[in-house]
C-alpha cells in the first residue's frame, strides 16, 4: 500500500508533542526538543531545555579581505563573509617562503564581518610583494577558503618644487611673468609670499605623472602679447593634482595690458601689468609712457617704472635648497624701451632682459623665467623674447626610493634623502 501524506506527515511529529519552528526569530515557550529553522541565518536549532542549540556546525565563508598589509608598519584588515558568529574568531595568516603561519583571535563585528589588526609576526617578517594567504575559523569549529593579499611597502611622504614654464615677453612690448611656483621643502616659502605646501604622500605602485611647462614664445607684433608659459605639474590617483599656472606674457606695443598668469606680465605704452596667481607669483608693473613695465616673478611684484626713459625691471625670483644647495629661480623678465632709450633687467633667477634695439633676452631654461621685452632702437622695433621652460623636483627618503621613473630625471642625493630633477616630461613610480 502505498504512503499517503498523512502517514509521511505522521512520521515527522514528535510523538512526545515536540514542534517544529520556522522563523527568523526563536519561538516562545519552546519545550525540549522543540526543532527551529532560524531563516535569518539558515541554521537549524534544537531547543535543550533552556536554550536553542545549533544541530550543525555553521559554515564558515570568507568572501574578501580589504585594506593594506604594509611591510613593517601595522595596519587593520577587514574581514567579509558570513557564518563568522560572535567571538572567538581566529584569522590565519600563512606565507610559506616567509616562514609566517600566524593565528590571531578576533571578535567579529558581527556574524559577517570582522576586524583583524595585522600581528608584528607578520608585518616584521613578511617581504614586499609576496602573496599572504588568510583563512577563518569561527567558534563552530568550521574553516573557510582561502583569500590572499600582497604585501607591500609603507607609503612615503616626498617634498616638491613644481614652477610652470614663464610667458614669452611683448613686442616693443612689456616683459613678461615668471611660472608659476609652488614648493614644500622645509618652510620655504611658495610664489607671492604664500607658506610651503603640504608634501605629498606617495603609495606604492601608484604612477606619479609629471608635466613639465614649455616657456611662451615671444611676440613678434605689436598687436599681439606674448604667448603665456604652459601649466607643469604632478598628478597621482592618490594625491590631489599640484599644477602651476604658465607665466603670463608680456603686453605689446598696440595691444598693451599684460597677461595674468602665474606671476604676470607687464604693461606697454601706458598699459596696465597684469595680476599673478595667488600661492604661485606676483604682478606685473604698468608701463609709464614708452618704458614698458617688467614682468613678476616668484619672489617679488615687478618695481615701478622709474621714469619714462628707463623701462620697468623684472621681478625676482626664488630660492630653494630642495636640491641640496640654494639656487634661485622664476625671475620676472625686463621691460623694453618703445623709443629708443633704456630697457629694464630680468629679475633674479634667471629673467630675461628688456631691449631697446634687439630681441628681448629669453627666461633662462628649466628656471621658469619671463622673457624681456622688446624694444625700438632708431624706428626699428623688436620682438620679444622667450619664456624660460619650467621644472619639476622630488625629494625623498632614499630608504623609500623606488627607482622606477621615466623621461629620464636627474637623479641625485642629498643626505639621507634622493632628488629627481625633471626637465621634460616623465613619472615616478612608488
Amino acid at each position: 500500500m502505498a504512503e499517503t501524506s498523512a502517514s509521511k506527515l505522521s512520521k515527522r511529529i514528535h510523538t512526545d508533542g515536540s514542534t517544529h519552528y520556522k522563523s527568523a526569530t526563536a519561538p516562545a515557550n519552546a519545550v525540549e526538543g522543540d526543532l527551529w529553522y532560524d531563516t535569518s541565518i539558515g541554521v537549524l536549532k534544537s531547543y535543550d531545555g533552556s536554550s536553542f542549540i545549533k544541530v550543525a556546525a555553521e559554515i564558515a565563508i570568507l568572501s574578501s579581505v580589504t585594506g593594506n598589509l604594509y611591510v613593517g608598519q601595522t595596519t587593520d584588515l577587514t574581514l567579509s563573509g558570513s557564518g563568522f558568529l560572535s567571538s572567538n574568531l581566529v584569522v590565519n595568516f600563512l606565507q610559506a617562503s616567509d616562514a609566517i603561519d600566524v593565528d590571531v583571535t578576533v571578535t567579529p563585528t558581527n556574524d559577517t564581518s570582522a576586524t583583524v589588526t595585522v600581528p608584528s609576526s607578520v608585518y616584521s617578517n613578511v617581504t614586499s610583494g609576496n602573496v599572504v594567504t588568510i583563512k577563518v575559523t569561527n567558534s563552530d569549529g568550521k574553516t573557510s577558503g582561502n583569500q590572499t593579499i600582497t604585501a607591500v611597502a609603507p607609503p612615503y611622504n616626498a617634498d616638491f618644487l613644481v614652477i610652470a614654464g614663464g610667458g614669452g615677453g611683448g613686442h616693443r612690448g612689456g616683459g613678461a611673468g615668471a611660472g608659476g611656483y609652488r614648493n614644500s621643502y622645509s618652510t620655504e616659502l611658495s610664489g607671492g609670499g604664500a607658506s610651503s605646501e603640504t608634501n605629498i604622500e606617495i603609495v606604492s605602485g601608484t604612477v606619479y605623472t609629471i608635466t613639465v611647462g614649455a616657456g611662451g614664445a615671444g611676440s613678434t607684433s605689436v598687436s599681439a602679447r606674448g604667448s603665456n608659459g604652459n601649466d607643469s605639474s604632478i598628478s597621482g590617483s592618490n594625491i590631489t593634482t599640484i599644477t602651476s599656472i604658465g607665466g603670463g606674457g608680456g603686453a605689446s606695443d598696440s595691444l598693451n595690458t599684460g597677461s595674468s598668469g602665474g606671476s604676470g606680465g607687464g604693461g606697454a605704452n601706458n598699459g596696465s601689468g597684469a595680476a599673478g596667481t595667488s600661492g604661485q607669483g606676483t604682478s606685473g608693473r604698468t608701463a609709464t609712457a614708452d618704458a614698458n613695465g617688467g614682468g613678476g616673478g616668484a619672489g617679488s611684484a615687478a618695481p615701478s617704472v622709474p621714469s619714462s626713459s628707463v623701462a620697468g625691471n623684472g621681478g625676482d625670483g626664488l630660492a630653494s635648497s630642495i636640491t641640496g644647495s640654494s639656487v634661485t629661480r622664476a625671475g620676472g623678465g625686463g621691460g623694453g624701451h618703445g623709443f629708443d632709450l633704456t630697457s629694464g633687467s630680468g629679475g633674479s633667477g634667471g629673467g630675461g632682459n628688456g631691449s631697446n634695439s634687439t630681441t628681448g633676452g629669453n627666461g633662462t631654461a628649466n628656471t621658469g623665467s619671463g622673457a624681456g621685452g622688446g624694444g625700438r632702437l632708431s624706428g626699428v622695433e623688436t620682438s620679444g623674447g622667450n619664456g624660460g621652460s619650467g621644472i619639476v623636483i622630488l625629494r625623498m627618503p632614499t630608504a623609500s626610493y623606488s627607482g622606477t621613473t621615466t623621461g629620464s630625471p636627474s637623479v641625485t642625493t642629498s643626505g639621507s634623502d634622493t632628488i629627481l630633477t625633471y626637465t621634460g616630461d616623465g613619472s615616478y613610480t612608488g
